[in-house]
């Protein structure tokens, strides 16, 4: 195969748009399994890892632009205290040799339903920043997902950046897999409270064709924060809201089974996690009161 190796961002775009058939490589967490397994024969591939842009990350507007090239470890070690939803799903990632190397670009790229980083980026409610030699644009997170392993992108364009707003309340992240640790999740789900807007962002990984959000909670968790002023007094949920939540979430996931596990265990995992969840977060927003 040929191996194309632009050194500017400029440069990289013009290759892909030469070649809308070569396969971006950056990590190389995802490509080289493919690789090393015959799944994946490109005719090309295009490495970015000396495109420098792609490694920054800026704040502005209040949100984060993570580069396409900003490493899980540096999203851990930078960015915990502004994305922290995405910075527990990076913990989850792999090893840590692979979180040196994988990035939540090639994670979006690949847009495997089993993505570790999807659930918290989903629940912030992210956009994806695709360029090409025609010029750029911005995905909402929700419309990034088309299909099994399959995103929006036209087929000449590449991943610039993911935009995170700031956090402005709790986040949580819980995943299920076969062992404590380097594992595909049997199901995952993302929370995060927006007390700014009073909203919530919800976020399910390796439980339907893509990771999906679960509309029906985030508006029945939204409603009754609201309704019962609870989003000001911080008091203690109910046990019927936070059971309610959990049912919403589950019902929300379309799975199957497979050599990770049942349908079944899928939904009632995800009930299990969304209701753990929302128990975390409201105790981080009300404790966030307390120490004020």
């Amino acid at each position: 195969m040929d191996f194309l190796q632009p050194a500017t961002w400029a440069e990289a775009l013009e290759a892909k748009a030469a070649h809308p058939d070569a396969v971006p490589i950056a990590g190389g967490t995802d490509v080289m399994v493919g690789l090393n397994f015959g799944h994946l024969r490109p005719a090309r591939l295009l490495d970015l890892t000396r495109v420098a842009d792609l490694r920054d990350w800026q704040v502005a507007d209040g949100a984060v632009r993570l580069g396409a090239g900003v490493s899980y470890a540096r999203v851990i070690n930078e960015l915990g205290d502004r994305l922290p939803g995405l910075a527990m799903a990076s913990r989850t990632i792999g090893s840590p040799q692979i979180r040196n190397r994988g990035t939540v670009a090639g994670n979006l790229a690949t847009a495997s339903p089993a993505g570790d980083a999807h659930p918290a980026l989903l629940a912030a409610g992210a956009e994806v920043e695709v360029a090409s030699a025609r010029g750029t644009r911005r995905i909402p997170i929700d419309d990034f997902y088309t299909g099994v392993k399959r995103n929006a992108m036209d087929e000449d364009e590449l991943i610039a950046a993911v935009h995170v707003a700031l956090a402005s309340g709790p986040q949580q992240y819980s995943k299920i897999g076969t062992r404590n640790a380097m594992v595909i999740a049997v199901a995952a789900f993302g929370l995060a409270l927006h007390p700014d807007r009073r909203a919530v962002g919800t976020g399910i990984g390796s439980a339907a064709p893509t990771p999906r959000r679960a509309p029906a909670a985030e508006e029945f968790l939204a409603g009754e924060l609201d309704s019962s002023g609870l989003w000001d007094s911080r008091a203690e949920l109910p046990e019927a809201t936070i059971a309610r939540f959990g049912e919403l979430v589950a019902a929300a996931a379309a799975p199957i089974d497979d050599v990770r596990g049942s349908a079944r265990y899928r939904v009632h995992a995800l009930s299990v996690m969304a209701r753990r969840a929302l128990t975390w977060a409201w105790a981080d927003h009300r404790s966030a009161t307390e120490e004020a």
